[in-house]
Protein backbone atom coordinates (compact mmCIF):
# COMPACT_ATOMS: atom_id res chain seq x y z
CA UNK A 1 0.00 0.00 0.00
CA UNK A 2 1.48 3.46 -0.98
CA UNK A 3 0.92 6.54 1.45
CA UNK A 4 0.70 9.94 -0.07
CA UNK A 5 4.20 10.91 1.83
CA UNK A 6 5.99 7.71 -0.32
CA UNK A 7 4.45 8.82 -3.67
CA UNK A 8 7.50 10.50 -5.98
CA UNK A 9 7.45 14.47 -6.50
CA UNK A 10 6.55 14.23 -10.59
CA UNK A 11 2.76 12.39 -8.95
CA UNK A 12 2.56 14.89 -6.30
CA UNK A 13 -0.60 17.47 -6.10
CA UNK A 14 2.01 19.80 -4.19
CA UNK A 15 4.47 20.29 -7.46
CA UNK A 16 5.97 24.43 -8.13
CA UNK A 17 4.23 25.76 -10.28
CA UNK A 18 6.65 28.88 -10.26
CA UNK A 19 9.23 26.60 -12.49
CA UNK A 20 10.01 28.54 -15.75
CA UNK A 21 11.29 26.98 -18.61
CA UNK A 22 14.14 28.90 -20.90
CA UNK A 23 12.06 30.15 -23.54
CA UNK A 24 10.85 32.74 -20.32
CA UNK A 25 14.67 34.29 -20.18
CA UNK A 26 14.74 37.75 -21.19
CA UNK A 27 11.34 39.19 -21.24
CA UNK A 28 11.67 41.82 -18.66
CA UNK A 29 14.35 43.14 -20.62
CA UNK A 30 11.44 44.37 -23.42
CA UNK A 31 9.57 45.74 -21.02
CA UNK A 32 12.03 47.79 -20.04
CA UNK A 33 12.90 48.63 -23.24
CA UNK A 34 9.19 49.72 -23.80
CA UNK A 35 8.62 51.18 -20.56
CA UNK A 36 11.49 53.65 -21.10
CA UNK A 37 10.30 54.63 -24.70
CA UNK A 38 7.14 55.87 -23.65
CA UNK A 39 8.22 57.34 -20.31
CA UNK A 40 10.81 59.32 -22.76
CA UNK A 41 8.01 60.01 -25.24
CA UNK A 42 6.13 61.60 -22.23
CA UNK A 43 9.09 63.73 -20.94
CA UNK A 44 10.09 65.45 -24.49
CA UNK A 45 6.19 65.98 -24.90
CA UNK A 46 6.12 67.84 -21.50
CA UNK A 47 9.32 69.84 -22.26
CA UNK A 48 7.92 71.15 -25.89
CA UNK A 49 4.27 71.78 -24.37
CA UNK A 50 6.04 73.67 -21.63
CA UNK A 51 8.28 75.56 -23.91
CA UNK A 52 5.11 76.64 -26.37
CA UNK A 53 3.09 77.75 -22.99
CA UNK A 54 5.63 79.98 -21.86
CA UNK A 55 6.16 81.88 -25.57
CA UNK A 56 2.67 81.67 -25.53
CA UNK A 57 2.64 83.41 -22.33
CA UNK A 58 5.38 85.99 -23.39
CA UNK A 59 3.29 86.35 -26.62
CA UNK A 60 0.61 87.44 -24.44
CA UNK A 61 2.50 90.05 -22.48
CA UNK A 62 3.86 91.52 -25.65
CA UNK A 63 -0.04 91.67 -27.37
CA UNK A 64 -1.18 93.60 -23.74
CA UNK A 65 1.68 95.81 -23.70
CA UNK A 66 0.89 96.64 -27.37
CA UNK A 67 -2.90 97.21 -26.59
CA UNK A 68 -2.52 99.25 -23.73
CA UNK A 69 0.01 101.70 -25.80
CA UNK A 70 -2.12 101.71 -28.41
CA UNK A 71 -5.37 102.22 -26.08
CA UNK A 72 -3.23 106.13 -25.50
CA UNK A 73 -3.34 106.64 -29.07
CA UNK A 74 -5.37 109.47 -29.49
CA UNK A 75 -7.84 109.28 -32.91
CA UNK A 76 -7.29 113.23 -32.70
CA UNK A 77 -10.46 113.69 -35.69
CA UNK A 78 -12.90 111.64 -33.36
CA UNK A 79 -11.93 113.50 -29.71
CA UNK A 80 -11.81 117.17 -32.06
CA UNK A 81 -15.54 116.35 -33.32
CA UNK A 82 -16.98 114.46 -30.46
CA UNK A 83 -15.23 115.31 -28.04
CA UNK A 84 -13.64 113.02 -25.33
CA UNK A 85 -16.35 111.36 -23.41
CA UNK A 86 -15.36 108.43 -20.71
CA UNK A 87 -12.53 106.98 -22.61
CA UNK A 88 -10.04 108.32 -25.15
CA UNK A 89 -11.08 107.92 -28.90
CA UNK A 90 -9.15 105.42 -30.76
CA UNK A 91 -9.74 104.17 -34.48
CA UNK A 92 -8.56 101.11 -36.44
CA UNK A 93 -5.73 103.09 -37.88
CA UNK A 94 -4.56 104.71 -34.38
CA UNK A 95 -4.31 101.20 -32.93
CA UNK A 96 -2.78 99.56 -35.80
CA UNK A 97 0.13 101.96 -35.85
CA UNK A 98 0.82 102.46 -31.86
CA UNK A 99 1.11 98.66 -32.08
CA UNK A 100 3.29 98.38 -34.71
CA UNK A 101 5.69 101.10 -32.88
CA UNK A 102 5.42 99.28 -29.96
CA UNK A 103 6.12 95.67 -31.50
CA UNK A 104 8.98 97.14 -33.66
CA UNK A 105 10.59 98.54 -30.32
CA UNK A 106 10.17 95.59 -28.51
CA UNK A 107 12.54 92.15 -28.54
CA UNK A 108 11.33 89.15 -29.71
CA UNK A 109 10.66 86.83 -26.66
CA UNK A 110 12.76 84.01 -25.96
CA UNK A 111 11.66 81.12 -28.06
CA UNK A 112 9.59 83.26 -30.51
CA UNK A 113 11.60 82.91 -33.88
CA UNK A 114 8.76 85.58 -35.45
CA UNK A 115 5.80 88.01 -34.66
CA UNK A 116 3.85 90.62 -36.39
CA UNK A 117 0.52 91.85 -35.72
CA UNK A 118 -2.21 90.06 -37.35
CA UNK A 119 -5.42 90.86 -38.67
CA UNK A 120 -8.30 91.53 -35.71
CA UNK A 121 -5.99 94.45 -34.58
CA UNK A 122 -7.82 97.68 -34.41
CA UNK A 123 -10.95 99.16 -32.34
CA UNK A 124 -14.10 98.02 -33.08
CA UNK A 125 -16.01 100.56 -30.91
CA UNK A 126 -13.71 103.34 -31.06
CA UNK A 127 -12.81 103.00 -27.61
CA UNK A 128 -11.45 99.74 -26.41
CA UNK A 129 -8.03 98.65 -28.42
CA UNK A 130 -7.26 95.50 -29.71
CA UNK A 131 -3.92 93.90 -30.70
CA UNK A 132 -3.76 90.37 -32.21
CA UNK A 133 -0.03 88.91 -32.11
CA UNK A 134 0.79 85.78 -34.44
CA UNK A 135 4.50 84.46 -33.82
CA UNK A 136 6.35 81.41 -34.08
CA UNK A 137 8.12 79.35 -31.65
CA UNK A 138 10.47 77.00 -31.57
CA UNK A 139 10.38 73.50 -29.65
CA UNK A 140 13.27 72.51 -27.74
CA UNK A 141 13.41 68.76 -28.75
CA UNK A 142 11.18 68.09 -31.70
CA UNK A 143 11.72 72.07 -33.21
CA UNK A 144 13.80 70.09 -35.68
CA UNK A 145 11.96 67.14 -36.52
CA UNK A 146 9.07 69.08 -37.20
CA UNK A 147 10.84 71.97 -39.17
CA UNK A 148 12.08 69.07 -41.43
CA UNK A 149 8.41 68.28 -41.59
CA UNK A 150 8.24 71.86 -43.04
CA UNK A 151 5.87 72.42 -39.74
CA UNK A 152 5.90 74.97 -37.36
CA UNK A 153 3.82 75.65 -34.39
CA UNK A 154 2.07 79.02 -34.45
CA UNK A 155 0.82 80.94 -31.50
CA UNK A 156 -2.17 83.45 -32.12
CA UNK A 157 -2.70 85.65 -28.89
CA UNK A 158 -5.11 89.10 -28.35
CA UNK A 159 -4.78 91.60 -25.91
CA UNK A 160 -7.18 94.52 -24.91
CA UNK A 161 -6.99 97.76 -23.49
CA UNK A 162 -9.04 100.99 -22.91
CA UNK A 163 -7.55 103.99 -21.33
CA UNK A 164 -11.04 106.26 -19.29
CA UNK A 165 -11.15 109.23 -17.85
CA UNK A 166 -13.01 108.49 -15.25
Amino acid sequence: MTTLSRMPLRHSLFRCPLRRGPRDRGQISILIIGLFGVCLMLIIGGVDVTATQIARTRLLDAADAAALDAANALDEQAAYTGGLGLSVPVSTATVQAAAARTIAASPKPVGVTSWQTAAGTGSPDGRTAVVVLEGETTLPFTGGILAALGGSVTITVEGRARADLG
